[in-house]
């Protein structure tokens, strides 16, 4: 079976990476970037030798997002990032296949180990599903 497994993160989270600290984002040092680079880098490697990575990306920061819906009129109306309203967005995710919900969730308990400054706010890691399509489709 196939699942999503998504960590979230917020624009304070990116901006506490970038050196800018708020309440529950202390600002990263270089070390402690490397520290978290190192680590999901061996979790992707772990995955890729089992067999279970099918795709993994971290993303960019919210504020390179666009918002694109449609309007009353039915044309798009596009509206760039950050967002205020949102307090939460996908830090980044991995496609996984794994034999079971509880072989998911062991990676995921790995990844909310992933190694944090001294009084961060914990990222969530959030596991869905991804049906097959019926066979003929």
């Amino acid at each position: 079976m196939k699942y999503l497994v998504m960590v979230q993160g917020s624009q304070a989270g990116y901006a506490a990476m970038a050196g800018k600290a708020s309440p529950g984002n202390p600002a990263w040092s270089e070390k402690e970037l490397q520290e978290m680079f190192a680590f999901m880098g061996a979790v992707n490697n772990d995955l890729a030798e089992s067999g279970e990575l099918v795709d993994a990306n971290g993303l960019a920061d919210p504020a390179e997002t666009r918002f694109v819906l449609a309007g009353k009129d039915g044309r798009p109306v596009v509206t760039d990032g950050p967002y205020s309203e949102t307090k939460e967005v996908i830090a980044g995710y991995w496609v996984l296949d794994c034999a079971s919900l509880d072989r998911v969730t062991e990676i995921a308990a790995r990844v909310v180990t992933c190694p944090v400054p001294e009084g961060s706010v914990p990222s969530p890691v959030v596991i869905r599903a991804i049906p097959q399509a019926p066979a003929g489709d």
